[in-house]
């Protein structure tokens, strides 16, 4: 099983240089962020964090060999042409190291605090599907002229293409049948929290598999990955955590992204890469 690394955005910017650094040169496969305007757990949702994007564009250039990316954008924070020109500037940025998350997004607190409409999440749903089509257009065609049922655009530009051919990875985060059906189609990885466990992972990929037949698409396409929280003021519960990988793997989790609530030492970090 592949082992990459999420830092949360309420650390300090020195706490978080310091943490990419460290697991670009520990050799992780990949370092992530996510894109949140509040702290993202109800209980810390008034915490200061940064914007995810322009943290991403920095990391790009702290990190020198792991892939980077949003775990995952929301579709509702920016337009898709816009979103497409700041994921191909990051990806120059980086070398061409980024891996492009979205998904339907879901806190609707701070979509109320930033005056974002917040649709039903059947609406969400389809908008990273027509988000997608869009954001693919960009980066592969000259020009885009499209009119869907929420994005419009007429002779749209963007350049510079992204450096990765046909364009960065896409990475899709979701679990309910609409959006498997959104993953089936478009993702190049899945990912989805591990918080309910294994067994209910497990029983979530199996129905993307048979959403991958319904759409024509081979299930060993997209890579399958999933999500753990570690709070290292909890030990024990750190070790709870880890304990749980190999019954993922088994049920089928090629990558784990642990997420780390509190800035690790070095020790756990070490810890953590040896799992790879």
């Amino acid at each position: 099983m592949r082992i990459s690394l999420k830092f949360d955005m309420s650390f300090t910017f020195p706490e978080l240089e310091e943490l990419w650094r460290a697991a670009d040169g520990l050799g992780f496969e990949a370092v992530w962020d996510y894109d949140h305007f509040y702290g993202p757990m109800d209980d810390r949702h008034t915490d200061p964090i940064y914007e995810g994007w322009t943290m991403l564009a920095a990391m790009a250039v702290v990190v020198r060999r792991a892939r980077i990316g949003c775990l995952v954008s929301g579709v509702t924070f920016r337009n898709p042409a816009i979103l497409a020109k700041m994921a191909v500037t990051v990806d120059h940025i980086s070398g061409g190291r980024l891996n492009f998350g979205i998904g339907a997004g879901w806190h609707e607190e701070e979509h109320r605090g930033y005056g974002i409409e917040f649709p039903s999440p059947g609406v969400r749903v389809a908008m990273v599907d027509e988000a997608l089509t869009v954001i693919r257009k960009l980066w592969t065609e000259e020009s885009v002229t499209f009119h869907g049922r929420f994005f419009t655009l007429e002779n749209a530009l963007c350049e510079p293409k992204p450096l990765q051919h046909p364009h960065p990875p896409i990475v899709i985060g979701g679990t309910e049948p609409k959006m498997l059906g959104v993953i089936a189609r478009h993702a190049d990885i899945w990912n989805m929290p591990g918080h309910e466990g294994p067994q209910t992972w497990g029983a979530v990929n199996t129905r993307l598999n048979k959403a991958c037949a319904e759409a024509g698409r081979e299930p060993a396409d997209i890579q399958r990955s999933a999500q753990l929280s570690l709070h290292p003021a909890e030990p024990e519960l750190v070790d709870e955590q880890l304990a749980l990988l190999p019954e993922f793997e088994a049920l089928g989790c090629e990558h784990m992204v642990l997420a780390f609530r509190q800035p690790p030492t070095m020790e756990l970090l070490e810890r953590c890469f040896a799992l790879d």
